[in-house]
């Protein structure tokens, strides 16, 4: 099943059922609220019968535009992590997000003066159903409501300020999430051995597969309900593969009036326009 969040002309929001060409509107705000209504959400939505309309006629907003928490994973490949001339870290690298950092998976990215060196990163986002704390690995996948794709752009020349992130990472309305949420019975078990890819203006930049993550979905999900409980509609974005803007020879950053999409193997693509802010 694939559940999506559009925006309404009166600028509220509202969760759907993806039927192919169609949408079937559910009785949520959003997927972040359907999903936070506790077990049996997944029957609920896919008995809906609601109002329909036309996939093409919709505007898709952030999939869960107020999560409890959007926590992050830096350093999480291989290769990025060569490419960025760090050490591979011994635990997960953690840093968060607000949710005003968040935006629709077809929305403008704006460019604003003070920003300077701004960069793509597609990651695998996953959507947390199920709250839990101290949760052990093998039971890590039963939290998992389903899986995204987001684009945790990077405004480097804050990121690099200082050892910690946050300050780059999470400018308002920069970070696109969707363009919907696949649930797990759709994808192979912890979203492993999909295809990530990255283009600006079809430039491949990134091109690689969630196999290669340091620190799997499981893992990661057992680690973070450690620090702090995980709560339904959280957002995990799992980290990036090599081919970052930063770790390129020349550096090239994304510049007004490129296209940039963000792509996942099973689930989709997020296709935002650079704009000057």
């Amino acid at each position: 099943m694939r559940l999506a969040t559009i925006r309404r002309a009166d600028g509220s929001t509202r969760a759907a059922r993806v039927d192919g060409d169609r949408l079937t509107l559910l009785d949520a705000t959003d997927v972040g609220a359907l999903v936070a209504t506790g077990e049996g959400w997944q029957a609920t939505a896919a008995a809906a019968t609601g109002p329909e309309l036309a996939l093409a006629d919709a505007t898709l907003a952030t999939l869960v535009p107020r999560p409890p928490k959007v926590w992050c994973v830096g350093l999480n490949y291989a290769n990025h992590i060569a490419e960025m001339g760090r050490e591979a870290p011994s635990h997960p690298t953690l840093f968060a997000k607000f949710a005003l950092a968040l935006t629709g998976p077809h929305d403008a990215i704006e460019l604003r003066p003070t920003a300077g060196n701004v960069d793509w990163e597609v990651e695998l986002g996953v959507v947390i159903g199920r709250p839990g704390r101290d949760v052990p690995v093998e039971d890590a996948l039963d939290h998992v409501a389903g899986y995204t794709v987001i684009n945790d752009v990077s405004m480097r020349a804050w990121q690099n300020r200082t050892t910690q992130f946050l300050q780059g990472k999470t400018w308002e309305r920069s970070t696109p999430v969707g363009p919907w949420m696949v649930t797990p019975d759709e994808l192979p078990a912890g979203g492993k051995g999909l295809r990530v890819r990255t283009t600006v203006d079809e430039r491949v930049m990134q091109d690689d597969s969630t196999d290669q993550l340091l620190f799997d979905v499981p893992h990661l999900i057992a680690y973070l309900s450690t620090v702090a409980s995980l709560e339904s509609g959280d957002l995990i974005a799992t980290g990036t593969p090599g081919g970052v803007g930063a770790g390129m020879k020349p550096p090239t950053f994304l510049q007004p009036g490129q296209t940039m999409r963000t792509w996942i193997e099973g689930i989709g693509e997020l296709v935002n326009p650079i704009v000057a802010g």
